[in-house]
């Protein structure tokens, strides 16, 4: 696994605390209540394997804004918001939104049996050691983060949310335009 140095510019934009949000729908982010960077930061990269054995990387995304989520299936919370994530990838994917799974220390199997059960089909890669989650300072399930169609950090948000309710949907709406 590779992982970039920008994994210190993450820790360090994190210790910055939080900033008024500079990119379109941000007015939403508010009432999503999610930690916006003080100024967009390159996402480290990473290369992980999926839940079907395919090797991804981040990078591979760009040109698509993703919605990266970090999760476990013995986390409740992650469970919850799985709904809401899926529906997202189902009625953003054609205008330019990738929701990207991150399991944190899972089977192959367990990840698969999972998703399945709660008809999640958007991508999931496996942290099987943990260290792409240490990268980007996972402390806690779920943690989500925003990345540009330019492979840029916006925001962070810890815990689970209704991503597909009302500001949900209009700050995507906003950050996809016309696409």
């Amino acid at each position: 696994m590779r992982i970039r140095p920008a994994g210190v510019a993450v820790a360090v934009a994190a210790t910055l605390g939080l900033a008024a949000p500079v990119h379109a729908g941000s007015e939403h982010l508010d009432a999503l209540m999610v930690q916006t960077l003080p100024t967009p930061i390159p996402a480290p990269g990473f290369r992980l394997t999926d839940a079907d054995g395919a090797p991804r990387t981040l990078e591979g995304f760009r040109g698509s804004v993703v919605l990266l989520n970090f999760w476990a299936t013995w986390c409740i919370p992650c469970r919850d918001e799985m709904p809401a994530m899926e529906r997202l990838h189902r009625a953003y994917r054609e205008r330019g939104l990738t929701v990207l799974g991150v399991n944190f220390k899972e089977s192959a199997r367990e990840v698969r049996a999972f998703l399945e059960k709660l008809g999640v089909s958007f991508g999931t890669m496996l942290d099987m050691d943990g260290a792409v989650s240490g990268t980007y300072r996972v402390r806690g399930l779920p943690v989500t983060f925003l990345v540009d169609r330019e492979g840029r950090l916006l925001w962070k948000a810890i815990g689970a949310r209704e991503w597909d309710g009302p500001d949900g949907r209009a700050y995507l709406d906003a950050v996809l335009g016309g696409r």
